[in-house]
């Protein structure tokens, strides 16, 4: 397995459906001064955007 691969199999994730999800950036420190709110949503995996999609799925499927 080569490392690209390796990196990408671990900070991305395909789901069921298809959907490629990735760990919310800015979680590490200074989330004391935002709110809670934002603070939750961080905990979130989010879906990837467009333009990296394709790229992603066709490392994830070698």
């Amino acid at each position: 397995m080569s490392k690209i691969r390796q990196i990408i199999s671990k900070r991305f994730k395909k789901t069921k459906t298809g959907k490629i999800l990735h760990r919310t950036c800015g979680q590490n420190h200074y989330n004391s001064s935002e709110s809670s709110k934002k603070r939750k949503n961080k905990r979130k995996d989010k879906p990837l955007s467009k333009g990296f999609r394709k790229t992603i799925k066709q490392q994830l499927s070698q």
